[in-house]
């Protein structure tokens, strides 16, 4: 049995989201129907929308949402109909030598991101003329209703509202844990984030809750300098040169322990800015992604890593585990001590999602999110 479900998709690379009617298929063994609540307009979809980063094609966007479970198939043990829910765009299965080992960022039922591919090897969205739609991140969270595995799943309290659950799917815990879990950040550190997104917010967030003593942000508009003030940043500007100088002066010129790379669409001049930033020792962290097919880190091994022993470090999620980090920063936000309302900008409807993404392009948001009907 099938119900209808609006739905934003991309059907071709470079052509603007379309938002359209689909068939939802009921959920199968071990998945579970989501009514969504509010979703997370995140760049990664925008990089499956203008074909920067490969993904089985036609496609649901959308991996960022909150909401409430509606229906369970056969087995479903780790939710239950009535259940409020966030989506983490990586499942975490729990018993994969990933999950198991504590790794729950690289667990194995992630390799379908791209693909929107279930368990079974089959997708639930499908159109009138008998196409078959995979959800990003086998997610869709810019459907009204979805098909997900359990293992997607996370259990939000009462108190929590959608609007700031939705973002812990993706955003939060990739820029947080960029800073914490990833490059450890340490009392006294001083930390430069490029990029000053929803998740170069949260990075500059984790880095000052790790006690960074400097957080150092580069971001070429002036709305989301001032913003970082608020999230922590301690020094704010507008071009890689200025930070640079400004380190030197600061750190009488032992540069930065930590770079964190959290731009929209990753370069190779952003990435080796980021080296020339941190002094020995030191680490660049990289949170970006850019367009598949391209090389993003060209370095001379004797003028920047060995001689200066630098590590330059890739991740998925910011490191973090789903299961354990979405309520913990949750448990955070609900102390007081993590800003999550104050990241979003600006709501819309699904309809005016591409308008949502103009914004965004145009470094009017920290974070736009879709309100679903």
């Amino acid at each position: 049995m099938r119900m209808r479900t609006r739905a934003a998709v991309v059907r071709e690379p470079g052509k603007p989201w379309e938002v359209t009617d689909l068939e939802l298929d009921d959920p199968r063994s071990g998945e579970v129907r989501i009514k969504f609540a509010v979703s997370g307009l995140c760049h990664s979809d925008e990089h499956i929308r203008t074909g920067h980063s490969s993904g089985r094609l036609p496609m649901v966007g959308g991996h960022e949402g909150a909401g409430v479970v509606e229906a369970v198939g056969p087995g479903v043990t780790r939710v239950a109909t009535g259940d409020r829910v966030v989506c983490s765009f990586i499942p975490a299965c729990t018993t994969c030598r990933y999950c198991s080992s504590g790794r729950q960022n690289l667990c194995d039922e992630g390799a379908q991101m791209q693909t929107g591919l279930l368990s079974d090897g089959t997708v639930r969205f499908h159109d009138d003329e008998g196409n078959d739609y995979g959800g990003f991140c086998m997610l869709g969270t810019f459907a009204e209703r979805t098909v997900v595995s359990q293992n997607s799943c996370v259990k939000v309290d009462d108190d929590i509202p959608f609007e700031v659950a939705a973002l812990t799917g993706c955003g939060v815990p990739t820029g947080w844990g960029s800073a914490v879990n990833v490059a450890r950040v340490a009392p006294g550190d001083t930390v430069v984030v490029y990029g000053a997104g929803g998740v170069g917010m949260n990075a500059v967030q984790g880095a000052a809750m790790a006690g960074a003593r400097r957080v150092v942000v580069v971001d070429p508009v002036a709305f989301k300098r001032d913003s970082a003030v608020a999230f922590g940043a301690t020094h704010t500007f507008a071009t890689a040169r200025e930070a640079h100088d400004a380190v030197v002066d600061l750190t009488w010129g032992q540069l930065a322990d930590h770079a964190i790379v959290t731009v929209g669409v990753l370069a190779d001049d952003v990435v080796s800015q980021a080296v020339e930033i941190v002094g020995k020792g030191g680490q660049v962290t990289i949170t970006s992604v850019g367009q598949t097919g391209e090389d993003h880190v060209r370095l001379s091994a004797n003028g920047s890593l060995v001689g200066y022993q630098r590590r330059v470090q890739g991740h998925v999620f910011g490191a973090s585990n789903p299961l354990q980090d979405i309520p913990r920063l949750l448990g955070l936000y609900r102390d007081g001590r993590l800003k999550l309302d104050e990241l979003i900008t600006r709501r819309y409807t699904l309809d005016e999602i591409n308008q949502g993404y103009q914004d965004l392009d145009e470094g009017r948001n920290i974070r736009g999110v879709i309100i679903h009907a």
